[in-house]
């Protein structure tokens, strides 16, 4: 004797399936860009760059992080095997005070390359620090408050000139 199903569960069985079906539809969909057309025209792709990030003088650390990463990112892409040097150049170039900037040494203290360099920028009372190195995986930055002695970096740093 055959089994009958209930419509109730045909139902189920169906919508179950539409949206299990829809959602792999969605999760592997391609984006689709924008267009404009006008009649007696052809559609034109429109993308607008994101304008690069600017200093902003009165502005939080936090709202010059953007900046602060750009900057470094930039650094990153014009030196191969970048040192400290390099991303306080790039800094200052940009904008930011040599004066409020810490870097840390480009070879330990038995003459090896560190697994990562920091640098920071101390700015409206906060720290902008950067770290790049294999050993982390690459560049990454943050904001911070700033330590007791008002510096930004722990440690040992090195005279910037």
């Amino acid at each position: 004797m055959g089994r009958r199903r209930t419509p109730w569960l045909t139902a189920a069985l169906v919508v179950t399936m539409a949206a299990a079906l829809s959602a792999c539809t969605a999760h592997h969909a391609e984006p689709t860009a924008s267009s404009t057309s006008t009649p007696g025209t052809t559609a034109t792709q429109t993308t607008t760059p994101a304008p690069d990030p600017t200093l902003l003088k009165d502005g939080t650390a936090t709202q010059n992080k953007p900046f602060f990463d750009f900057v470094n990112e930039r650094t990153l892409r014009g030196h191969h095997d970048p040192v400290g040097a390099d991303f306080i150049a790039g800094l200052a170039a940009a904008g930011f005070a040599k004066k409020d900037m810490q870097v840390t040494a480009d070879k330990t203290s038995i003459g090896l390359t560190p697994g990562s360099l920091q640098f920071s920028v101390l700015w409206q009372h906060e720290c902008l620090i950067g770290q790049y190195g294999a050993d982390i995986g690459g560049y990454h930055s943050e904001v911070a408050a700033p330590l007791q002695t008002g510096k930004c970096l722990v440690g040992d740093t090195v005279p910037i000139h």
